[in-house]
């Protein structure tokens, strides 16, 4: 790695007017030492900030992150403790912390004092800026590498990394604080995170200090379980929703097909590609040289884009091939020296040239938002970092009509996701200049033809019967000619399937099951007025299910909004990880490959037209058996009998429109006419 850092160096120009932009004093030896400290580390910190100044008026919510204030509150009300809320990048999230502090009634009297916990630098000084903006009474201190808290601050701003460092935390007393907040939280599964929420007893759900976690990327599919730390995710914007009100810039998407080989490529722990099997397949001249003239000619007149390359040795080529084609470009890596890697980006804020390549540096928690053009030349099987990558061009800058998101694909296989995936579409669709909205639109439309085929539109039950658009919401009707077609319709799972590793099941319009058999099941619904709920019914203890006669309890809701499907299958799916054991809820689990139990394939031959030989034949397999099961459980027979009353009413609605838009046709008689004739 080092070798690839020698290279660069020796092949790349030295980057202008390098200046030292923060120079850190050293540690105070002593804690009494402390207190001294703490409001020079609070200035110094301030001006090395990379965040624009703002000023206490300059806080004047936007009406989604007053809305998201009040579901937090709203829970709190209710005796929740841990949250969390979703929100696209640039959407403010700093500022919803910084609104929380003031408005979040402590649970003890003599907790007052306010937790940040941050992963990155950038993160710590951004957060420290806006409270003290804010805040301009409260002492704000910083916990982060040589820079000390006392301990006593109204709001202290930490790096987890430092927090937990030798006995750091100890300063803090747990008992006077009255609400944590967590930047990032998809990282607070980790050994660190927990390390300091259960120091501060914010482990528990029943816990007196509030925790509240924010971040872009929520709508995990790489199997981390956020429920160890977060209990209600209580809000949810995405960033199409937020492009369409403005909130961020439009984006316009295009994707490149580059000779990248990804079948040999290994899967790491994390579940994304080996960085080292992955450099090897993506970074060869040939794929570069690709790269980089689709960008001239896609891009070419953009003025500052920010290209995501998989290692420091993808970066330095990269990198110079940018500079062989005469576009001056520079580079960024967790190598890269702090004042170096602070000067280059501050001028690439100021367009003073117009390409930084990076690999992991700036996927979160920097803002820079003149970037109108991201390049992503690092294939990834993690919609959490294709997100985060495409997140960065998304906020709003006066010099800037919308974001250019160029995506270098290979052949397409082994669960890569591509900006296709990220919205639902095949991974084989090609974009080019397609804006957000449109992409959005047509999976809508891909969406809603595959799931249910067309036959009966809402349009048309809504006339003939509105009880039952009410009930069936914003869908098409499916004519089934027979039950077992209803229960043997797949092309809802496929759609999920393309964002979900779990067996989640289509039983009514507006409505997906998971089943997590003798544990439970989890259920997302439509909402009437749009959007999505989800509940979770687990089992009643046998003598309770003799005596009632129910085999669950009622439904207890633990999602209340998501705009989308795809985002509530997400959130729900990081829900289920660590409640429900992998192998009953995976859809890929080896069990449903076996061949259907006769149990099965009796019951559903006596719920069907089909026989148990029939089924056999087909190769009816124990996971496709046990989702045709899950659908009749969950009212599928109701359904089917439902849709076919409904079709019988549109036809006789149809056949009298015709015969009343139809003239009679003239009786015309062969012979001679009457004089009046």
């Amino acid at each position: 790695m080092k070798r690839y850092w020698t290279i660069a160096r020796a092949l790349l120009l030295p980057h202008r007017g390098l200046t030292s932009t923060l120079a850190l004093a050293s540690r105070p030896t002593t804690f009494a030492a402390v207190r001294h400290w703490k409001r020079w580390a609070s200035t110094e910190a301030a001006a090395a900030a990379t965040s624009t100044d703002l000023t206490p008026a300059a806080f004047a919510l936007r009406d989604y992150q007053e809305e998201c204030i009040q579901a937090i509150l709203d829970h709190q009300d209710q005796g929740h403790r841990r949250l969390g809320v979703s929100l696209a990048t640039g959407s403010g999230k700093t500022v919803i912390f910084t609104q929380l502090i003031d408005r979040i009634i402590p649970l003890r009297p003599d907790a007052t004092q306010t937790l940040i916990l941050v992963h990155r630098r950038e993160l710590v000084e951004q957060a420290a800026k806006h409270c003290r903006n804010h805040y301009p009474d409260k002492q704000v201190d910083i916990e982060m590498g040589s820079i000390h808290a006392s301990g006593e601050a109204d709001i202290t701003v930490a790096s987890i990394q430092s927090i937990i460092s030798r006995h750091r935390i100890n300063k803090f007393d747990p008992k006077k604080f009255k609400l944590i907040l967590i930047d990032e939280v998809h990282h607070a599964v980790s050994k660190s995170y927990i390390k300091a929420l259960d120091y501060f007893g914010a482990m528990s759900p029943e816990s007196d200090v509030q925790l509240v976690g924010v971040s872009a990327t929520f709508g995990r599919s790489d199997g981390v379980r956020l429920g160890a730390v977060i209990d209600h995710i209580v809000y949810h914007k995405d960033f199409v929703a937020m492009i369409d009100a403005g909130w961020l810039s439009q984006v316009l998407f295009t994707t490149v097909r580059a000779e990248i080989e990804l079948q040999n490529v290994r899967i790491a722990g994390a579940g994304d590609f080996n960085l080292g099997e992955l450099s090897d397949a993506v970074n060869t001249v040939e794929n570069n040289d690709v790269i980089v003239r689709s960008w001239m000619e896609k891009a070419g007149n953009r003025k500052s884009t920010l290209v995501f390359c998989v290692d420091i040795a993808h970066v330095t080529d990269m990198t110079n091939t940018f500079r062989r084609y005469g576009h001056e470009a520079f580079f960024v890596t967790s190598e890269t020296p702090l004042k170096e890697r602070t000067q280059i980006l501050e001028d690439f804020r100021a367009g003073k040239f117009p390409v930084l390549v990076n690999c992991g540096v700036y996927t979160e928690g920097t803002d820079i938002p003149n970037v109108d053009c991201v390049l992503l030349c690092r294939p990834t099987r993690s919609r959490t970092l294709l997100t985060q990558m495409i997140g960065r061009g998304m906020r709003l800058h006066p010099n800037k009509q919308d974001c250019h998101v160029i995506d270098v694909v290979g052949n397409i296989q082994r669960g890569v996701v591509t900006t296709p995936t990220l919205f639902g579409l095949s991974p084989d669709e090609v974009l080019d200049r397609a804006p957000s909205r449109m992409v959005m639109d047509k999976y809508k439309l891909e969406n809603t033809a595959s799931s249910v085929p067309q036959d009966v539109t809402t349009a048309e039950v809504r006339e003939v019967d509105p009880e039952m658009y009410a009930r069936a919401w914003d869908v098409t009707f499916v004519d089934y000619d027979s039950i077992h077609d209803l229960l043997d319709d797949t092309k809802a799972e496929v759609a999920v399937r393309q964002y979900s590793r779990n067996a989640w099941v289509w039983v009514s319009p507006g409505k997906y099951v998971l089943n997590g058999r003798d544990l439970g099941f989890v259920s997302v619904i439509a909402k009437e007025k749009g959007g999505f709920y989800a509940t979770e019914n687990r089992p009643l203890i046998p003598e309770l299910r003799r005596r009632t006669g129910a085999p669950t309890m009622k439904p207890r809701t633990i999602m209340d909004h998501a705009d989308t499907l795809e985002d509530a299958i997400h959130a729900i799916d990081t829900f289920v990880d660590g409640r429900y054991p992998a192998q009953l809820t995976r859809h890929a689990a080896a069990w449903r490959k076996a061949p259907a139990s006769d149990g099965q394939l009796t019951f559903l031959a006596k719920r069907s037209k089909k026989t148990v030989e029939e089924y056999q034949e087909q190769g009816l397999t124990k996971g496709r058996a046990m989702d045709m099961l899950t659908r009749l459980k969950h009212g599928a027979q109701t359904l089917f009998n439902d849709l076919k009353v409904q079709k019988r009413k549109v036809e006789r609605k149809k056949i009298k429109a015709l015969k009343m838009s139809t003239p009679i046709m003239e009786e015309v008689k062969l012979g001679r006419l009457d004089a009046d004739s």
